[in-house]
């Protein structure tokens, strides 16, 4: 038995590729950090869920430091996570079970965001940043802070950069759409349209966007676009996660706490539509996700 396990948590995917990007992820992590013993389940879409996952690693271990990969802070990770947290406590009363915070809004993600802005420039050719627009795309939800969160990394995104217009957009759930904020920035006359997804791996949203983004290059011939990738292997990424971990472990970060509300919650709610299901994840095998991309 060991003394500790660290419990990766991703959304899952109805597009195989985004839980194979979450699983060549983790087995990088396990390279990169051969002194922790990590394990992976998943909230949905997969076969090891987040019970079985926490069992797992209670069966293994004194204590189990559960790491949410999850951007945003919606119901999963207010609600869903801690209540399979709040179950597992109860049926593993001899283990520790500590909560590491979502990855959430900080400048290790805006390092990210910035850096993909850079390269989509690059791709167009470094136009007047005054006259290029940028849309940061994100999932969306039903949960006004986790939509704030991304209305606050749009700002960073806009007082660290020398472009006028730093727009926000989500896939679902809420407005405005993609589509609409496209309209608004051509309607104002900007030529060149950098598009941001505020995602971490791939999956069937991600494949949406690469769809919407050639239509909307044939929509408005008038119009560049470059579209950038989701964030899963960017170095920052695992960083972060590493430095909440090292955190949790020496004591100089505490553990999210896991509410009453959170531990009666028994429903599974999801911020989204119909079809496509899929929040923040996708990826591919590779070093890095493929960068900016050019009409």
């Amino acid at each position: 038995m060991t003394s500790t396990t660290i419990l990766l948590v991703g959304h899952g995917s109805r597009e195989p590729a985004g839980n194979d990007e979450i699983e060549a992820f983790t087995a990088r992590w396990r390279l990169a950090h051969p002194q922790w013993h990590t394990e992976l389940c998943f909230i949905e879409f997969a076969e090891i869920g987040v019970d079985q996952g926490l069992a797992r690693a209670a069966q293994q271990a004194q204590r189990v430091i559960v790491v949410p990969l999850i951007l945003n802070a919606a119901g999963h990770v207010k609600m869903e996570i801690p209540a399979h947290i709040a179950q597992a406590r109860q049926r593993f009363p001899g283990v520790r079970f500590d909560y590491a915070p979502h990855l959430g809004v900080c400048d290790p993600l805006l390092a990210v965001l910035q850096r993909q802005l850079r390269d989509c420039m690059q791709a167009l050719d470094m136009p007047d940043p005054g006259g290029t627009g940028v849309v940061l795309l994100g999932r969306g939800s039903s949960d006004r802070l986790a939509n704030g969160e991304m209305a606050k990394m749009a700002r960073w995104l806009q007082e660290e950069s020398r472009h006028e217009l730093v727009d926000l957009a989500f896939t679902g759930i809420t407005t405005p759409r993609l589509e609409r904020v496209v309209q608004r920035q051509a309607l104002i006359g900007l030529r060149q349209i950098v598009v941001l997804p505020y995602y971490l791996f791939t999956g069937t949203l991600i494949q949406r966007i690469g769809r919407q983004v050639a239509h909307l290059r044939l929509q408005y011939p008038g119009v560049r676009f470059a579209l950038g990738s989701y964030f899963g292997f960017e170095p920052e990424v695992a960083g972060l996660l590493a430095e909440r971990v090292q955190g949790l472990l020496n004591g100089s970060l505490a553990a999210v706490p896991v509410s009453a509300e959170a531990a009666q919650w028994q429903g599974h709610r999801h911020d989204d539509d119909h079809h496509g299901h899929d929040h923040h994840h996708g990826h591919e095998h590779h070093e890095h996700a493929p960068r900016a991309t050019q009409a």
